[in-house]
């Protein structure tokens, strides 16, 4: 089982110009982090960059040849909203280095350099994934986008696009479910979206009180909301409550670990099991590199 102490932050090269904020970084690749399943919520410009909206702003992010251009936002609000959000206080480096000990890990996290684990906001992370269920991305991406112009609040308009933030709880609890199937096309979610937002709008889940639970305890409080079953939960656990040491599985990711590495088919459950006793708690890590080598090079399909 693979074990990792977290013990020192990562030093930034981040600075101010012209054109906005310039980030040297030797593992941080934009489309490797919005491009690897963890959110959706996001748009590729013409220039190749990405504009996400996070806690009510909007960032666009754009990789060049030696750095990477950050734009719409001012270094104290990446220091105070994305310095945490792009998870850049976790040493990458090391975490790659300790996978890579594995060779099948050592060519997905090649792949997949730059890849970092969004922490992402609770709410709308819920909402997303339950929506994701049984769903293609584009659907997904659509859906969150109409949710957000229709019940969120007005942000502002970048690259000629205007931005709404993801609706609050109780206005969403408010809505009715058939209105949420014809506009935003979320099929049989809707009701469940519904009630899982009147669940948060009622305090069921608090995030300080949430992160004193073990893991598995969060996790069966999680299954607790509508829509929510063992990988939505898994990917709130991972994505929200950086429980690191959980392992997300979907189709991808089951075709690849019994391709890469249990080289049968077996049921999802032992998968998770089969993935939880191998990468320890490097498991959510392993999870994003794998998913996004699997999924891009189509491995076990």
């Amino acid at each position: 089982m693979m074990r990792y102490k977290f013990e020192e932050k990562e030093k930034i090269n981040i600075k101010e110009s012209d054109e906005g904020l310039v980030l040297v970084h030797d593992s941080f690749n934009p489309t490797h982090i919005f491009e690897c399943g963890q959110c959706f919520n996001f748009y590729i410009e013409e220039d190749g960059s990405y504009t996400a909206v996070h806690l009510g702003k909007i960032i666009n992010v754009l990789e060049r040849e030696e750095d990477i251009l950050i734009r719409n936002i001012s270094l104290d609000e990446f220091y105070d909203i994305f310095y945490d959000y792009f998870d850049l206080g976790t040493d990458y480096r090391k975490i790659k280095a300790k996978l890579s000990e594995n060779e099948i890990l050592k060519t997905a996290t090649d792949y997949g350099y730059g890849i970092r684990i969004l922490n992402q906001e609770l709410f709308e992370t819920v909402i997303s994934f339950i929506i994701s269920a049984n769903n293609g991305i584009s659907r997904i991406k659509k859906s969150i986008r109409i949710i957000s112009e229709r019940y969120g609040e007005y942000i502002g308009k970048y690259m000629g696009r205007e931005y709404y933030s993801f609706p609050r709880p109780e206005v969403l609890a408010k809505v009715d479910p058939l209105e949420l199937r014809e506009y935003a096309r979320v099929g049989f979610r809707d009701v469940r979206i519904v009630e899982a937002s009147k669940m948060v709008s009622d305090g069921f889940l608090d995030f300080k009180e949430d992160q004193k639970l073990e893991t598995r305890q969060l996790k069966e409080k999680l299954m607790q909301m509508p829509g929510i079953g063992p990988k939505v939960a898994d990917c709130v656990l991972l994505f929200t409550y950086h429980r690191r040491e959980t392992f997300p599985v979907d189709v991808w990711i089951k075709r690849v670990m019994e391709t890469l590495f249990i080289g049968h088919d077996v049921p999802k459950k032992q998968v998770d099991n089969y993935a939880r006793d191998y990468f320890g708690d490097l498991a959510g890590y392993a999870q994003q590199y794998l998913f996004y080598y699997g999924r891009e090079e189509k491995i076990g399909k």
